[in-house]
């Protein structure tokens, strides 16, 4: 019997090359950054990817960007001269590479640039103090299994964003994690950390509508329940997604500034 087929076979197989796919690039730091004191009568703030490049910061104070840069509520933020507080800043950045930055990598780069411009340095530590727990209702939760694969689109899952108005405000969540919800209610809507206790592992979908009081967004949407006929937010994450936040106390770890300076505008 002749082997002369087989022995082709094993040639054709050596020569197989698997395609491999291409290796995400780094997302280091912002290729160039712009930061200047934002305008005194600006209402509102934000922060996002405007386009593929364009990072923007808009009317943050020093502390809300250190914030969102290292995923905490405000209030797990102490020390800092007062200005961290109250000047408010502007910041245009431009990303590199030829991809969307997801995420994770926009607040890498952030935190660069919080070092090198605001010459940002910290340490941490262990302190008490009030929280809130995210957890199942009574009835268990009301969310759908994520419809698309984590793995799907090279940029991540979509950003979990409030979309504010000052009668409704509106949490599109896709194929999001608990820990993402509770990250996006500490760092925005409310003023105390929160923890993710509903011990749900997996990504969801789900749609979170609710009308901004007081209490919310530090104090700077108003009241909108009357205008606007939708639950506030505690009810509103009962309702319709089957969750609640429980007001409790607990150890948080605190971010100490130990120093900061004003950026030089540019």
């Amino acid at each position: 019997m002749s082997r002369s087929p087989l022995i082709a076979a094993a040639i054709l197989a050596a020569h197989v090359v698997i395609a491999q796919p291409a290796a995400r690039p780094k997302f280091d730091e912002f290729e160039v950054a712009s930061i200047k004191p934002a305008a005194v009568d600006a209402t509102g703030r934000y922060i996002r990817m405007q386009t593929t490049h364009e990072f923007v910061a808009w009317n943050h104070a020093l502390l809300t960007l250190v914030a969102a840069a290292y995923n905490l509520s405000p209030r797990a933020i102490a020390g800092g001269p007062r200005w961290v507080e109250s000047e408010h800043f502007d910041i245009v950045a431009k990303a590199p590479n030829e991809i969307r930055p997801n995420l994770d990598e926009q607040m890498g780069m952030l935190r660069k640039l919080l070092a090198d411009r605001f010459k940002l340095q910290f340490h941490r530590e262990q302190r008490e103090m009030s929280m809130y727990a995210l957890t199942a209702a009574k009835g268990g939760p009301k969310l759908k299994p994520g419809t698309e694969s984590a793995d799907a689109n090279p940029q991540g899952p979509p950003p979990l964003i409030f979309v504010v108005s000052q009668e409704l405000v509106r949490l599109p969540g896709r194929n999001a994690t608990m820990g993402e919800l509770a990250s996006v209610m500490q760092r925005s809507a409310l003023d105390h950390p929160v923890v993710d206790r509903t011990g749900l592992n997996g990504r969801y979908d789900f749609d979170l509508e609710f009308a901004p009081d007081e209490s919310l967004f530090g104090g700077t949407l108003g009241k909108g329940l009357e205008a606007s006929g939708k639950p506030g937010l505690f009810a509103a994450m009962q309702e319709q997604l089957g969750l609640r936040l429980e007001s409790t106390r607990g150890p948080v770890e605190v971010l100490v500034v130990d120093h900061a300076e004003r950026p030089v505008s540019n």
